[in-house]
């Protein structure tokens, strides 16, 4: 049997897991109203909140989506979908993806995957996230208390070292944003970078480096904007639209950038 990234088979697999994950968000969903029945609790309200909870999650499911149609191109769509649907993230699965790519020569977006490219891709996307899941009851404990008796201490060492481990991880990330930049200072005469993937020198101009800076300038002013106007008493809702706003805005900015930048 042939294999190629949107197999059915693939697809059968995944839906069969998400299915299950919405079997049993349903299922305590189910028992949660008996249970809020049992206590005498208002199920007109529950009724209104359930369905306010719902709608609000229509737009950041828009994030979830341009996700899925960016990875699929390279890993077709039964694994980004399965992945985005449980546990996974733009920003660990684009990540975790071309790190197992770059390890085979190969990027995203360079073309179709053979089935020990696809499974080793799976592999890295998969096992090491759950790593977190495994830390979460073998330290979680001991963190928390740690942290609290931090804060017991010294309230605002506190704060600085949980900030400090917000921002280190904000600046793994950043490296992947400002990779490329070098190629302003590696360039020949005409502003020109040779690179090679696959085996396959490709030429690139020395700025297209900054493409993936612009995109992060962009979004961040935009979610910036949003955080602004969320003061407004009349902005509110804003706080549920910030992320798939400043996502479609930096994307579609990415275009002229790089007709730009080349």
């Amino acid at each position: 049997m042939e294999f190629y990234v949107n197999h059915p088979v693939l697809f059968f697999i995944a839906g069969v897991l998400v299915a299950v994950v919405l079997a049993q968000s349903v299922y305590f969903l189910i028992k949660a109203l008996r249970h809020s029945k049992a206590l005498g609790m208002d199920q007109k309200k529950l009724r209104k909140t359930m369905l306010s909870a719902a709608i609000f999650t229509i737009a950041p499911a828009v994030a979830i989506v341009i996700s899925v149609m960016v990875l699929s191109k390279t890993l077709g769509l039964p694994l980004p979908w399965l992945r985005l649907s449980v546990v996974g993230s733009m920003s660990y699965e684009t990540v975790a993806a071309n790190n197992a790519l770059s390890a085979m020569g190969q990027t995203l977006g360079a073309g179709d995957l053979n089935a020990q490219q696809f499974v080793n891709v799976l592999i890295v996307m998969t096992v090491s996230i759950m790593l977190g899941i495994w830390l979460v009851p073998a330290i979680s404990k001991k963190l928390l208390s740690g942290m609290k008796s931090l804060a017991n201490r010294d309230a605002k060492w506190a704060d600085i070292f949980s900030n400090a481990l917000f921002i280190g991880m904000i600046a793994a990330f950043l490296g992947f944003v400002f990779c490329d930049v070098s190629r302003l200072w590696t360039a020949d005469a005409n502003g020109m970078v040779s690179v090679v993937e696959d085996g396959v020198e490709t030429l690139l101009t020395a700025t297209s480096g900054l493409i993936p800076v612009c995109v992060m300038g962009v979004s961040a002013l935009v979610m910036v904007a949003c955080g602004l106007l969320m003061k407004l008493p009349k902005m509110k809702w804003l706080s549920e639209y910030a992320l798939p706003i400043s996502l479609i805005l930096g994307m579609a900015a990415a275009i002229p950038f790089t007709g730009w930048l080349g």
